[in-house]
């Protein structure tokens, strides 16, 4: 399965985000292994020295560790966990609430259209 890459942003940072979102949500856990470097190459359809780069910051953002000889692991550690999910939420709100600004929503706007979102989504249930 080869995934497609937006010209716009680095490929490493596309796969540091893609591997944090599965660690974040579960898919991957605390003390899973990775795939090597090869064969997380052959899956995402990029160089290895990619995967490597990929791999060499999420270890220095604390996301993973790499065990010589045994690979690489998503590091056992719930508060790591925690502040991974909460950064990627503020990521997130801070791009919605720069889109909803740039077309020129108000703080009130921006509020009543999420809650109107939330609603609408329970009726859909």
């Amino acid at each position: 399965m080869t995934a497609k890459y937006d010209a716009d942003k680095p490929i490493y940072l596309q796969i540091i985000d893609r591997i944090s979102k599965e660690i974040v949500r579960g898919v991957l856990k605390p003390g899973d292994k990775l795939p090597s470097v090869r064969e997380m190459a052959i899956q995402s359809g990029v160089n290895p020295n990619t995967i490597q780069r990929t791999y060499s910051e999420m270890e220095r953002m604390e996301i993973v560790e790499t065990k010589r000889g045994q690979g690489t692991f998503v590091i056992d550690d719930k508060g790591m966990l925690m502040r991974l999910k909460k950064g990627m939420e503020t990521k997130v709100v801070e791009s919605f609430v720069q889109s909803m600004r740039e077309i020129g929503a108000s703080e009130k706007e921006i509020v009543e259209s999420v809650e109107r979102f939330l609603e609408e989504g329970e009726n859909r249930k």
